[in-house]
């Protein structure tokens, strides 16, 4: 990431930011990804967050904002290839003839990832449910019985579920 010099102080406070903890940042992401190119892409994430939030200025613990968001990029860098490997692996066990266009792999890895977000933000216990009915298979009863909730309970959980991710899917 190339800086210019800028009279801002937003600017000047991003730079100096860059400066002093680039280089922490990008060792800390390459002990936990264990390649440099891939830490140097999130580390360029990282820094591209700050300087589009603004807020370099009123930055008391540089570090500790960036190892957030350092932390939540990387999260979503693993469970995008936990997920690119468990479609592939799908894909692997199919017969080369219904194999998808490398177009379509990337459009439903895509997809993948929105709705892991998205199960991610619900309740635990909501998206516990959510999955035993859309994974496992389980009727609302079963559901109700593993979870030792009320059918109810299960029923609203669902419908929570549902509402939460249509919105998160058609906006």
């Amino acid at each position: 990431m190339a800086l210019t010099e800028t009279t801002s102080g937003a600017g000047h406070a991003f730079a100096s930011i860059y400066r002093s903890h680039h280089r922490w940042l990008l060792n800390l992401l390459s002990r936990k990804l264990g390649n440099v190119e891939n830490a140097a892409d999130l580390a360029h994430d990282t820094f591209a967050r700050l300087l589009k939030t603004g807020d370099a200025e009123s930055l008391r613990e540089p570090r500790a904002y960036l190892t957030t968001v350092s932390t939540h990029l990387t999260t979503d860098y693993f469970r995008r290839q936990a997920l690119e490997r468990a479609y592939l692996d799908a894909l692997a066990s199919q017969p080369e003839a219904t194999s998808p266009s490398p177009e379509t792999r990337l459009l439903v890895l895509e997809a993948l990832t929105v709705i892991s977000r998205a199960l991610d933000r619900l309740p635990p216990r909501v998206r516990e449910i959510f999955l035993l009915s859309q994974i496992d298979g389980l009727a609302y009863k079963e559901i109700a019985e593993q979870c030792d909730v009320s059918v109810n309970v299960v029923q609203k959980a669902m419908t929570k579920a549902y509402v939460h991710l249509c919105t998160v899917v058609h906006p």
